[in-house]
């Protein structure tokens, strides 16, 4: 007993490979890491020559890392907005109590007057941070 299994042309086409589409998700794939590298240097741009130290490491951001830029003037910056001291304790508040054990970064200029520094890690102890670190460069 013979059975007939008649397979119509659609069912013996092969797979194949789109093209447009796969073409399509690259181009938005390089442009989401294109914006995502211009928000990046944002906070690097700053007029902010950090100290140089010997035993510094290049360290990987993570996701929601807060920036405080320190100038030589003792302005504080984060993310592109001169803070005064009362606004950053208020800022700075609102993270620890959204986010627990949000990590901070310093970026103090090499020229920065040292009472400006305490006056954010006061900051930073008054919001309840303690994740606190320093930017640096190495040393060539």
């Amino acid at each position: 007993m013979a059975v007939n299994l008649n397979i119509s042309d659609y069912q013996k086409q092969k797979p194949a490979v789109q093209i447009a589409p796969l073409i399509d998700v690259v181009f938005l794939t390089l442009i989401f890491f294109m914006v995502l590298s211009i928000f990046n240097q944002l906070e690097s741009e700053i007029s902010i020559s950090v100290p140089k130290a010997k035993e510094s490491k290049e360290t990987v951001r993570s996701p929601g890392e807060v920036i405080i830029n320190i100038k030589k003037d003792g302005t504080v910056i984060i993310n592109q907005k001169t803070l005064s001291f009362e606004g950053l304790d208020e800022m700075l508040k609102r993270v620890s109590t959204l986010f627990p054990d949000q990590p901070v970064i310093i970026r103090a200029d090499e020229e920065t007057y040292h009472k400006y520094v305490v006056k954010v890690l006061d900051a930073c102890a008054r919001a309840n941070i303690w994740n606190v670190s320093f930017a640096t460069l190495k040393e060539e």
